[in-house]
């Protein structure tokens, strides 16, 4: 039997629909190429998070509360491929549409609340690793249903949510979890079996 194509909903950055949320996170690239250059990626809610002149927002300041973490554009190389694709991939399932990565976008990429929750987790485990590490913490992360990512993102948001609070707490567990512990292929469960385990029988994007 055909599978019958999910209708393409119309979405900014990686999946933000303006019209439709009042939650998500901004992706704040600079200009140029410069390796200590920092890649910003901050969360927002209500009504200063809506619409499409979110993009218009300027990045934070290291000490702003809404800051979740700075990376500097090596790590932030090594990673968002693999991430973009990832999110991408989702997108298409939940039928909206996809973006393409660009090194030096022209403006702040909004980002739909659940990837956010999830690229922080990513990002918050390589922030202090070394940049040889950022390919074992991929495939950790990888090997990670979505619904642990966002249990993930809310323990860590809870108290050690803001962009320098590096280092301590679940910020140094997820970096001791994802990045230092080695990965061996075909060891623990498989994402499918942990979604079936969480009581999910199928990805879903939350708003």
């Amino acid at each position: 039997m055909a599978r019958t194509p999910v209708a393409t909903r119309k979405s900014i950055g990686l999946g933000f629909v303006p019209e439709e949320s009042r939650h998500g996170f901004l992706i704040h690239i600079p200009k140029g190429s410069g390796k200590s250059d920092l890649i910003s990626i901050s969360e927002y809610r209500g009504d200063r998070f809506s619409g499409a002149e979110v993009t218009a927002l300027p990045a934070p300041p290291p000490s702003d509360p809404a800051l979740r973490v700075s990376l500097d554009r090596g790590r932030w190389a090594g990673l968002a491929p693999a991430f973009w694709e990832e999110a991408n991939r989702r997108l298409r399932a939940n039928g909206l549409t996809t973006a393409k990565l660009t090194k030096s976008p022209t403006k702040p990429i909004p980002v739909h609340p659940s990837l956010g929750k999830e690229l922080c987790v990513l990002c918050w485990a390589v922030e202090e690793a070394s940049i040889d590490d950022i390919p074992n913490a991929l495939r950790n992360w990888e090997a990670l249903a979505p619904e642990e990512r966002w249990w993930l993102y809310t323990m860590t948001v809870a108290t050690t949510g803001q962009a320098m609070k590096k280092g301590v707490g679940w910020r140094k567990a997820l970096r001791a979890a994802l990045a230092d512990n080695p990965f061996v292929k075909g060891e623990g469960m498989s994402p499918k079996a942990r979604r079936e385990l969480l009581g999910h029988s199928q990805l879903t994007l939350e708003i």
